[in-house]
């Protein structure tokens, strides 16, 4: 070998093995500054930095208490739960110690917390969820550090730290809410015996009454009220739905076809619009499974990026600082796509749910969008300031480790950032508008500046202020919260005062009458779920069943029904036939015993004119209430509701049959003989749907 092959031999091993030095499949973090210049936001609004490490790591919420202090639960075992009972996760007070708007210290408040995820100020504490427990937390000395730990509930589900107890927020009606994402668990109450089985629900509870209950579900991480308190959530691909009907009246029995009470209000579906590029694992494990679904022959695709599946933390603006187009918006993190999006969500007068829409502004772009794949905007959190703080979990990986293929996970550190995170303050441009107003700063902590708080455009505000006066149950406020409820230009202050009144047991018929009168359908709304306990009242709810507005009659409807009255029939009946288009009303006629019963289809045969022609809307309630009577399985009720229908024409014939046959099949008891074979009878007539009749009445062999 002569020495010019020799060294070109080696030049070109040299370039080979330069060549396959691979670049790296995942980038580096960056830092706050340059995370900054990443960042495309709405031309409105400027984005600062408020928290970084090493002040905050692994944020996964931030709150204000009414005295400004800023806690933040920190989640570092994430991905991995940790053996045993204790874990690194911490609470932490930020503390700005110069005043210039940044976090510069810190103080830990708690610590060692396994899965802490979610926090609310309560009576100068601190609830926290910590599957499978809800804590109560208190500094007793003034430290910042908190010297009590108490256990209030346990037993919620803890294997899946993407699903587990979250989100405590106190709402309107007095009640904090916490989502359990429907996940099966036994519920005690502080060391009770008595145990409530949460399967397919999420979580409500009242210490001030000691009540506690199960919610319509199913909320993952992402839960927010808007200032009438009605309740939005998040669960990762589906990153809005509604909650319409609350799971105390779906289950006043248990034969309803479906007591789903929450919907999909999202008018854009999954679409979103991204800047960054879906990781190497990402992109490697859809398309092994789209290869997957064409050699099935499925006609599914398997979405790579710019399609929600993280969606996470969606918030309700209530603030008074962002221009007016912003208020009452929901803001959603998306943290796969590292970006957040916005919902403009309206409740049209003739529905009983909301639509979220996208911005005109935003058809194909996001609120805000980053071009940094670390960026995780896990939660969002608008205070006293009305500035929205965005939280950022700010990890290389955010995917549960259960959800990617083994090979594909010995390139990836899934604990790389757990070290790091930020919070950013977003205000619209030019504003300086102090994180700590001094309505805060200076308030005297007597029950009389609270009920100035309940008056205060923030929600922030109002939420504070009303959870301060029902824990302190002071009288003094009675006249000063009466006169916001009579007096008052704002529907959602006359809203809060009324559930002053309620939380200081201070209401009376005449009250609520006040409600069920105002000029604003959504305190009319209110003030029927409040009526349900006076029997008295029956007849004031009844004049809401012609309301003008959808939601209002939905109600109505659900709190007819809680009534032991022969009044309630015939206005069920009417709301019926006013709206049998909706199916919300139709679940909430038949939601109740009386709304379900012969009694009630004697009402709708009678006194309206719904049997007289056919319809699809009208066929599915025939179908439904033959499906309530089936589950219900009475003979007497199933023997007049058959002979009701043999006299009507073949399509609501055919559609109660088969509701019934559904409801006997569902039931699992043992029909009579003589109920079967007047059923079959009554089904010959059907020649296309009697063996299918027949098959649900028929029981399967053991």
């Amino acid at each position: 070998m002569n020495k010019q092959f020799y060294l070109y031999l080696c030049a070109t091993l040299i370039l080979m093995s330069s060549c396959n030095e691979e670049a790296p499949l995942y980038p580096e973090p960056q830092s706050p500054e340059e995370a900054l210049s990443t960042f495309v936001l709405d031309d409105n609004f400027e984005i600062q930095v408020f928290a970084t490490e090493p002040f905050v790591q692994d944020p996964v919420e931030m709150i204000f208490d009414e005295k400004g202090n800023i806690f933040v639960v920190e989640m570092p075992d994430y991905p991995f739960q940790p053996e045993g009972t204790e874990g690194q996760g911490r609470i932490k007070v930020l503390l700005d110690t110069d005043g210039d708007g940044k976090i510069d210290d810190t103080k830990i408040f708690a610590d060692k917390i396994k899965d802490a995820t979610s926090l609310q100020p309560w009576k100068g504490g601190l609830l926290v969820t910590a599957a499978p427990y809800i804590y109560y937390m208190k500094d007793e000395d003034g430290d910042m550090v908190a010297d009590t730990k108490e256990v209030l509930f346990e037993g919620f589900f803890n294997k899946n730290q993407e699903a587990q107890i979250t989100n405590l927020r106190f709402n309107v009606d007095n009640w904090i809410y916490a989502a359990n994402h429907g996940q099966a668990g036994e519920i005690t109450y502080m060391d009770g015996e008595e145990k409530m089985q949460m399967q397919g629900a999420d979580f409500r509870f009242r210490l001030d009454k000691e009540k506690y209950e199960k919610e319509s579900a199913p909320a993952q991480f992402g839960q927010a009220f808007n200032d009438w308190g009605h309740r939005f959530f998040t669960q990762n691909t589906i990153h809005i739905q509604n909650m319409v009907v609350p799971y105390r009246y779906l289950h006043r029995h248990p034969y309803l076809p479906s007591a789903k009470g929450v919907v999909n209000v999202s008018d854009h579906d999954l679409r979103m619009y991204q800047l960054t590029e879906a990781p190497y694992w990402r992109r490697e494990r859809s398309n092994r499974r789209q290869k997957k679904y064409d050699e099935q022959g499925l006609n599914r695709t398997e979405y790579i990026d710019n399609h929600f599946t993280g969606a996470s933390g969606g918030t309700h603006y209530g603030g008074d600082l962002f221009p007016e187009e912003y208020r009452g918006n929901i803001f959603t993190g998306e943290v796969m796509g590292g970006l957040v999006h916005r919902d403009v969500v309206i409740l049209p007068s003739d529905q009983s749910q909301y639509v979220a829409q996208r911005a005109k502004n935003e058809q194909e772009k996001e609120f805000l969008a980053s071009k940094d794949p670390w960026f995780r905007p896990a939660h969002f959190t608008v205070g006293p300031d009305g500035a929205l703080y965005v939280v950022d979990f700010y990890r290389q990986h955010i995917e549960t480790p259960l959800s990617i293929p083994e090979d594909l996970k010995l390139d990836m550190d899934f604990m790389r950032g757990s070290d790091m995170g930020r919070i950013y303050r977003i205000v619209p441009k030019s504003s300086s508008v102090p994180v700590l107003p001094t309505t805060v700063t200076e308030n005297s902590g007597d029950a009389a500046s609270y009920v100035e708080w309940i008056a205060h455009p923030n929600q922030w505000f109002r939420l504070h202020g009303q959870r301060l006066l029902l824990e302190k149950q002071d009288l003094s406020v009675l006249p000063q919260v009466k006169e916001l409820l009579m007096n008052h230009p704002e529907a959602a202050v006359r809203l809060h005062a009324i559930y002053v009144l309620e939380g200081l047991d201070a209401l009376d018929e005449s009250t609520i009458q006040v409600a069920l009168k105002d000029e604003n359908p959504r305190v009319r709304e209110y003030g029927l779920i409040l009526a349900e306990t006076y029997p008295k009242l029956v007849n004031a709810v009844i004049a809401l069943a012609q309301d003008s507005d959808n939601r209002v009659v939905m109600q109505t409807a659900l709190s007819l029904g809680n009534y032991n009255s022969s009044k309630i029939y015939t206005p069920l009946a009417q709301i019926l036939e006013n709206n049998i288009n909706s199916s919300w009303i139709r679940t909430a006629v038949l939601s109740s015993e009386a709304g379900s019963s012969m009694t009630l289809w004697n009402a709708v045969a009678t006194k309206t004119n719904l049997l007289k022609e056919y319809s699809g809307d009208i066929g599915k309630f025939v179908h439904d209430f033959g499906y309530v009577q089936g589950g219900k399985n009475d003979k007497k009720e199933i023997l007049s509701f058959v002979q009701k229908l043999t006299g009507l024409s073949d399509d609501y014939l055919e559609q109660g049959l088969m509701g019934l046959s559904k409801g006997l099949k569902r039931s699992k008891t043992e029909l009579a003989d003589d109920v079967k074979e007047t059923i079959l009878k009554a089904a010959s007539k059907l020649d296309s749907k009697k063996e299918a009749i027949e098959k649900n009445l028929t029981p399967k062999k053991k």
